[in-house]
């Protein structure tokens, strides 16, 4: 439960030994490779190292090319699944043995190939389609479309907007050639199609006419026949092509017996991957390869033992503090505070000289969590899911977080639901006086009901804010006596503290002098003067009156922020009652249970995202501002990664 510490590595090891201590690495997962020191760099000794080749590129082209063809297969030979089910397992030498792809490769190659044949041959009905929309207005037409003119008689096929009249256009025509005659061929809504024969010697001045009517060529270039006859061709490529087009997506079906084959050999690539990116940040010379990076110091001695078993030399030192910024960072948490990992993460990692969060801040994010929600059936629904999912699917890493996190949050709210007696609101009582008007039962038994004594629940809110806000400046305070920064912890946290301390006694008229709050002027004055020990002139009073403002405004909006837990609260408990309510009015119990369902459903899909988003503001917003040093980066080893495969030894 605390931010793991590292060591900065470094190490040397003969060329022909460096393949194989990479995969030792990766197979542990300890050490992140970085670029080595300038110290090394700029040394006599540094001036002979160059980087490492690697087949990074061709490796990342393989694993996509893989990738592709697994969802080829699952866009035509969809797997069946079973719900729920749980990744399949590869030892680790498998994986790590990437010379066993070749396989995959090919048939990958062939599912590609069989893809853009697919493809290919889809673009060519689409032609075809068009071809065949194309001739439907000329199908009246008994003569041949490749027939433009005779010697001395020249053909226009087009179209004009069915919103002009052809006698208008057949006037106009007469008067500018003598010897010209249209023909409607067909015509729709928007078009007429017109074929015009006139002689040669006047067509220029009957294209001129057409002109100006808004006449369009017909686009019939390259065919041959009369427009039944193009048809008839067009669709007999349709059939022929479709034919061929159903042959490839059952060649590629086929190809789905090789899944599973595409599956590890992509997960294999995907360390090799990783692997090669670590190969790109390391130095060498013809016979030596030089590597540095971060491990956890509690990974030195396994390390240690490891690397007796090579030719190598190698050092560890703990990290300056000038590099703390460079460390990364690894948080090291039991199984309650491993579940807020996806919150901390979501937020902003520690920095590496920071403290971890999580263990501060488990048991309020879970607390309040199930105050808002309060509801024992939700919270049932959310345990029951939970454990099946981490039955039945096996999760890892963050998926394992987020479990675990669903778990506690179901627990946290069947037991706040069990003290306001909500069990999918007021179902039970519902349910009862529907099958009984008689009844005389007045529902489950609460220590508090959130309609009926809001106002308590707000002032709880409230109590909890100032609570989990003294507890952050606690956490604020003892870190800056462990750096050292007595003067601030007291003129900034204690100053607070005996500020809070005078209000409380100013209630209860305790240490008052002349009616004068004399703990509370001492808090405000010694507010004052931590704002403007380090000030000088003027800006010793602009210091303080910041102080003042910045202290007063930021309490009270962090405070009142709280109130949304009892929001929550009562949004949750009053729409489950409105859907029971309309359920129960129906007087029919199958009517109720339509309505309890759907209304249920959606009651909990809004809150269980509304409560984890307005938990997570309080956390991220008014506990960590108080305490929270952000800026870490995560700690990113040399690792086995895999995505359809979990890892054995």
């Amino acid at each position: 439960m605390a931010i793991v510490k590292m060591k900065r590595l470094r190490l040397m090891v003969v060329r022909s030994e460096k393949e194989e201590l990479l995969r030792e690495l990766a197979r542990r997962g300890c050490v992140e490779f970085s670029e080595i020191g300038e110290q090394v760099q700029d040394s006599q000794a540094g001036s002979a190292l160059s980087r490492e080749g690697s087949k990074l590129m061709a490796l990342r082209s393989q694993q996509a090319s893989v990738g592709h063809a697994i969802a080829l297969l699952d866009q035509y030979a969809p797997a069946k699944s079973k719900l729920l089910s749980a990744k399949p397992e590869a030892e680790d030498d498998s994986l790590l043995d990437g010379s066993r792809v070749g396989s995959a490769l090919r048939a990958a190659e062939s599912i590609s190939g069989l893809d853009d044949k697919i493809k290919r041959l889809s673009a060519e009905e689409s032609r075809q389609r068009s071809v065949i929309e194309s001739l439907k207005p000329w199908l009246p037409l008994d003569m041949p479309l490749e027939k433009e003119s005779t010697q001395r008689c020249a053909v226009l096929m087009g179209s004009i907007s069915a919103k002009i009249e052809l006698g208008e256009v057949e006037s106009a025509l007469a008067q500018a050639a003598e010897e010209a005659e249209l023909f409607c061929i067909s015509g729709d809504k928007s078009q007429n199609y017109v074929v015009l024969l006139c002689m040669k010697e006047c067509l220029p001045a009957v294209q001129e006419c057409l002109r100006g009517f808004g006449f369009s060529s017909a686009a019939l270039s390259g065919m041959k026949g009369s427009a039944q006859e193009c048809t008839l061709m067009a669709n007999q490529a349709l059939r022929e092509l479709a034919k061929e087009k159903t042959g490839c997506i059952s060649a590629l079906t086929d190809e789905s017996v090789h899944r599973e084959e595409l599956k590890l050999a992509f997960d294999r690539l995907g360390t090799q991957v990783a692997i090669a990116e670590a190969e790109e940040k390391l130095y060498g010379t013809g016979s030596v390869v030089v590597m540095e990076g971060w491990m956890p110091a509690e990974a030195e001695k396994e390390l240690a033992e490891l690397f007796e078993e090579y030719e190598c030399a190698w050092d560890s030192r703990e990290p300056e503090k000038e590099e703390y910024p460079e460390v990364p960072v690894k948080l090291k948490n039991n199984a309650v505070t491993n579940s807020l990992n996806m919150v901390t993460n979501m937020y902003s990692l520690p920095a590496y000289d920071g403290i971890d969060p999580n263990p501060l801040m488990a048991p309020f994010f879970i607390l309040f969590y199930g105050l808002m929600m309060a509801d024992m059936g939700y919270g049932l629904i959310m345990i029951a899911a939970a454990l099946v999912a981490m039955a039945k699917i096996k999760p890892k890493k963050g998926s394992l977080a987020f479990c675990q996190l669903l778990l506690y949050g179901g627990i946290s709210t069947f037991i706040m639901g069990a003290i306001t007696g909500g069990f999918f609101g007021d179902a039970p009582y519902q349910i009862v006086h529907l099958l009984d008007p008689q009844s005389t039962w007045e529902g489950l038994p609460a220590l508090f009901n959130p309609l009926n004594d809001s106002l308590y629940v707000l002032i709880g809110a409230l109590i909890l804010g100032v609570i989990q806000l003294n507890t952050g400046m606690v956490i604020s305070f003892v870190e800056k006596l462990k750096r050292g920064e007595t003067a601030s912890a007291v003129w900034e946290e204690g100053s607070l503290w005996v500020i809070l301390l005078g209000i409380i006694l100013a209630v209860l008229r305790i240490g008052t002098v002349a009616g004068v709050p004399v703990v509370l002027v001492i808090g405000v004055l010694m507010m004052l003067f931590g704002a403007g020990r380090e000030a000088k002139g003027f800006g010793k009073i602009t210091a303080a009156v910041g102080a003042i403002y910045n202290n007063a405004t930021g309490w009270f909006g962090d405070i009142l922020s709280y109130s949304r837990i009892m929001a929550l609260m009562l949004a949750g408990s009053v729409i489950a009652t409105v859907f029971n309510t309309i359920g129960a009015i129906t007087g029919n119990i199958v009517a109720f249970a339509v309505i309890f369902v759907i209304g249920h459903t959606l009651n909990f899909g809004l809150n269980l995202l509304g409560c984890y988003v307005h938990d997570l503001r309080l956390q991220c917003l008014e506990y960590f501002g108080k305490f929270y040093k952000d800026g870490g980066r995560p700690f990113a080893p040399l690792e086995i990664k895999t995505k359809y495969y979990d890892t054995v030894k």
